[in-house]
């Protein structure tokens, strides 16, 4: 027992050195110029995958990237709460959160049908709704946990996770060079385009990206609007994770009905939000606390790289990609007609 303990916290810490060193390889990218399109969390995936290629230490880690990716990914995820000013959001006006309710839902509602459709399995066609509708790989990993799959199926699942967070980054990326690209075309003011791009986007470094574009007016709309998605995160894990288990428990004849699945770690999230907005933590406090979500969560992405199949992923990723690019432009589409007309 005691050597076993040795062993486990031998491979927890060298996971935690891996995966830091991926982290912060992936914050540093994030700020150079056309990087920034793709986010400090997706560089991080990309790095932990390209560690695969040193296949003696990640064996050695197995057991402490297993840990890092499923707990830091949940202390990142509280800590990411302090990024929102219920205050800030509340001055947005009401336009805004309907504005946010109403994406969230459709989107959601719309990439799930269209995959199901085109006979992607049900928790693939789950994370990449959400990742499309919410706010990319921050929230195909809050609604990954709930999500209950078998302990034969997690390798499984984590495969499901990176695919679906490729896809929101790739199709993030290839939208925020769309929307800059059409700017000129639409004629929208600066707040309607900082609207439009925050309610189109995938990513908080999309809105921000092509936000900047349209001016500090533009910007800042891009990033309320983008914040009012990302205040769903919560409770759409919530619905989706019941959901899930009623809807697994009918196809599932004689199973015993699972307890509802809470998402403990989104009371975190809230919490956070609420103590950034009205203590006075201040404004150094509060930019650290968010560069250390960005971390425990670029660890958690990290880890989830080095434990993908490349030729899974390969293989089952035609069809929701199709699915969700179709989504992305129905998103877009409707944003621009909801700013044209009420922004």
């Amino acid at each position: 027992m005691k050597n076993y303990s040795i062993l486990e916290m031998k491979s927890f810490g060298l996971a935690a050195i891996l995966t830091l060193i991926c982290a912060l390889i992936g914050t540093f990218a994030a700020g150079l110029p056309y990087l920034s399109l793709i986010g400090a969390l997706v560089i991080s995936l990309i790095m932990g995958m390209v560690f695969q290629v040193f296949k003696k230490p990640i064996e050695n880690a197995k057991i402490g990237i297993g840990f890092i990716s499923n707990k830091f990914l949940r202390l990142g995820i509280i800590l990411l709460g302090f990024k929102l000013n219920l205050i800030d959001l509340a001055r947005a006006g009401v336009k805004t959160i309907l504005l946010a309710i109403v994406v969230v839902t459709g989107t959601i509602v719309v990439t799930y049908t269209i995959a199901r459709k085109m006979k992607v399995e049900k928790e693939l066609a789950i994370l990449a709704a959400g990742g499309t509708g919410i706010c990319g790989a921050a929230a195909v990993m809050g609604i990954s946990p709930q999500i209950k799959v078998p302990e034969e199926q997690a390798e499984h699942q984590h495969e499901n996770e990176v695919l679906a967070v490729a896809i929101v980054a790739i199709l993030g990326t290839v939208f925020t060079l769309v929307d800059i690209g059409i700017k000129p075309l639409l004629h929208l003011t600066p707040t309607q385009f900082g609207v439009m791009t925050g309610a189109s986007l995938h990513e908080i470094a999309h809105a921000v990206a092509a936000g900047s574009a349209g001016g500090p007016v533009a910007l800042d709309s891009s990033i309320i609007t983008k914040l009012s998605r990302v205040l769903m995160l919560a409770p759409a894990s919530l619905i989706i994770g019941a959901w899930y288990q009623r809807s697994s428990a009918k196809t599932n004849s004689g199973a015993e009905k699972a307890k509802l699945p809470i998402p403990w770690f989104m009371a975190g999230f809230i919490a956070a939000s609420v103590i950034g907005t009205f203590l006075p933590l201040g404004t150094n406090l509060l930019q650290l606390l968010v560069k250390a979500a960005y971390l425990f969560l670029g660890m958690a992405m990290a880890a989830l790289g080095m434990s993908v199949n490349f030729k899974v992923i390969f293989q089952r990723g035609k069809n929701i990609f199709i699915a969700a690019i179709t989504s992305s432009v129905i998103l877009l589409v409707f944003s621009i007609i909801v700013v044209k007309l009420f922004f």
